[in-house]
């Protein structure tokens, strides 16, 4: 109810300005394919190897052989090559219930009967049992664990849990997450939550500090996104508390020193775990046996999935607002097996507006001819395309072929951070691919020539300077300044610097003061990279030649951006002229 304002005063209200917009999922690369563990279809953004080692994996058996995803080896040249984040999204074989695993047995210090809170782990797949019985050991059910506290089925891509240092005074305790091939003697601990209390009305419970979330694909129409059921954002990296089954509201009473009762009259306190550890259990999904790998992808069989198991993955990354990036690649995914998902992450790139999509067009061991015909079904400056496949060592120690998306993003990365992504990511100085043990096929001059001019970028091998990338064509077919990587992915970058200023404009006064504000910070920025190389020149028209009467009715604001991109040296003519005797130079 407003106050009447009659007799002079002050009068003090509140405006509550304070809501925040969940930030947008940043990364340099986004990488959709299979791995060996973590969520499946929850673009998920890690910040160095390790950090994607420890959620996704690299290595598994399958009929009796180690292999290492084709993910897994781009996101590790990725990373080795300077980047700073990628973003995974999972995808799995639809035909397999994958499932997530859930704690066993944690028992309370006084309350029997059920347990205190679960936990179940964010990953999916039966990679993450590592017990046979939901009973804790202390209640008989230690089958599953060895004197030492290792467990039979431990590995470093599963988990256990353990809770440490209970307060009964305050109601807390820790919960620490721990890798499934340690022991008592030698933990790795992954992640630990102190302090943690089952008070709902306590700023550290534990559903919100470890969070209790699900996501899940849904779809309503052509909109495609992530439904999350849950109250609290999940802060681990690995699991959620999916129920709280004993929560000790207000533990401490009005003293601050006297432990409440539940409505039985028993002690609060007698709600919280002992000190504990224990391990997960329940999960389904196993990677199948007899899929084909690098080398031997097939239009039936990519890294044992078929094209339609990437559909909902693409359609997810389709949503510019929670996530970004400036590259996509799915690697294992070639044009001659799944056109129709390489069409949709062309065109994904294409609406987006703001990432270039790294195209594989054929299989290995595929003809030159093959490779140029291929690429005349695309028609994209928001693709390009590079060939042939390439060896690298894989983290089973074998030698493997690949395709070159799993080497791209990493050039383009080192790129970005040698240079700017408006130089070439191309040539002996930023496009060297070093881990490249050998290209499929050693490329003549006619073979480059015939590549280049088939929008196809080479590999190339050269005696004394190794292998490196020897084009930077896009798919586009017409010849205009969009057909080099270089300047498309300029015009991304100022396209997304502008954009972002523009957006702060949105419901600002529509004068004059708003657009030199706005020309203040774009002009500026325009001339940086003049200065860095990226454009001979550039100019903002926004003023009342575009913003005429009708147009600020419309309640519109238009800037005109022009540039003038600055071109790569592609083709060094030099002239050797042979003077005769008795000519001097001047």
């Amino acid at each position: 109810m407003a106050e009447s304002i009659i007799s002079p005063g002050v009068f003090q209200r509140e405006n509550d300005i304070s809501f925040v917009q969940p930030a947008p999922r940043v990364a340099g690369a986004a990488f959709i394919g299979p791995t060996v563990k973590g969520p499946i279809e929850i673009p998920t953004i890690v910040t160095s190897y390790n950090n994607y080692l420890r959620i996704f994996g690299d290595t598994f058996i399958s009929a009796s052989t180690s292999y290492e995803y084709l993910t897994s080896l781009a996101v590790k040249n990725y990373f080795s090559q300077g980047g700073q984040t990628a973003l995974i999204t999972r995808v799995a074989n639809t035909a397999t219930n994958y499932t997530t695993a859930t704690n066993t047995w944690i028992s309370a210090s006084v309350v029997t009967g059920s347990q205190p809170f679960t936990l179940t782990t964010l990953g999916r797949g039966a990679m993450y049992n590592n017990a046979t019985s939901s009973n804790h050991p202390l209640l008989g059910g230690n089958t599953y664990q060895n004197s030492d506290g290792s467990l039979v089925s431990g590995s470093a891509d599963n988990l256990r849990w353990e809770l440490s240092n209970i307060n009964p005074t305050l109601g807390t305790f820790t919960v620490s997450i721990r890798q499934g091939d340690d022991n008592t003697n030698n933990k790795t601990i992954l992640e630990t939550f102190n302090n943690v209390s089952l008070d709902p009305n306590s700023d550290n419970y534990i559903a919100s500090v470890i969070g209790d979330q699900v996501q899940a694909f849904a779809t309503d129409d052509t909109s495609y996104y992530l439904n999350t059921t849950g109250s609290y954002p999940n802060r681990s990296n690995y699991i959620r508390v999916s129920s709280v089954n004993t929560r000790t509201i207000n533990y401490l009473a009005n003293d601050g020193i006297t432990v409440n009762v539940d409505s039985n009259g028993v002690s609060y306190s007698g709600s919280l775990p002992i000190a504990q550890s224990g391990s997960f259990y329940n999960a389904t999904g196993m990677i199948a046996n007899g899929a084909n790998y690098f080398g031997n992808i097939n239009v039936t069989n990519t890294q044992g999935l078929v094209g339609s198991d990437y559909t909902n993955a693409i359609r997810l990354l389709s949503n510019k607002d929670d996530y970004q990036f400036n590259v996509i690649a799915a690697p294992g995914l070639t044009y001659a097996n799944t056109p129709t998902q390489l069409d949709s992450i062309v065109s994904l790139a294409e609406t987006r507006g703001d990432c270039i999509a790294v195209v594989d067009l054929v299989n290995y061991n595929s003809a030159l001819s093959g490779v140029t015909a291929k690429a005349t079904s695309l028609n994209t400056s928001y693709g390009a395309s590079y060939w042939p496949w390439v060896q690298m060592r894989s983290a089973t120690g074998r030698n493997e072929w690949c395709p070159a998306s799993v080497v791209i993003p990493g050039v383009y990365a080192f790129t970005d951070a040698a240079a700017a992504p408006w130089f070439a990511p191309a040539g002996l100085v930023r496009g060297g691919i070093p881990g490249v043990i050998q290209t499929e096929r050693k490329l003549s001059k006619t073979d480059r020539d015939t590549l280049y001019a088939g929008k196809v970028n080479p590999i190339a091998t050269f005696p004394g300077t190794g292998i490196s990338i020897t084009g930077q064509k896009t798919l586009q077919s017409k010849a205009s300044a969009l057909n080099r990587v270089n300047v498309r992915r300029l015009l991304i970058e100022l396209k997304k610097f502008i954009g972002d200023q523009a957006r702060t404009l949105i419901f600002e006064q529509n004068t004059i003061t708003t657009r030199n504000k706005f020309l203040a910070t774009v002009n500026p920025y325009l001339e940086s990279v003049v200065q860095r190389q990226g454009l001979y020149a550039g100019r903002v028209i926004m003023n009342d030649t575009n913003n005429t009467a009708d147009v600020v009715d419309r309640n519109q604001l238009v800037g005109q951006i022009y540039i003038q991109p600055a071109k790569t040296i592609e083709f060094v003519v030099l002239d050797f002229v042979i003077e005769p005797t008795g000519v001097t130079f001047g």
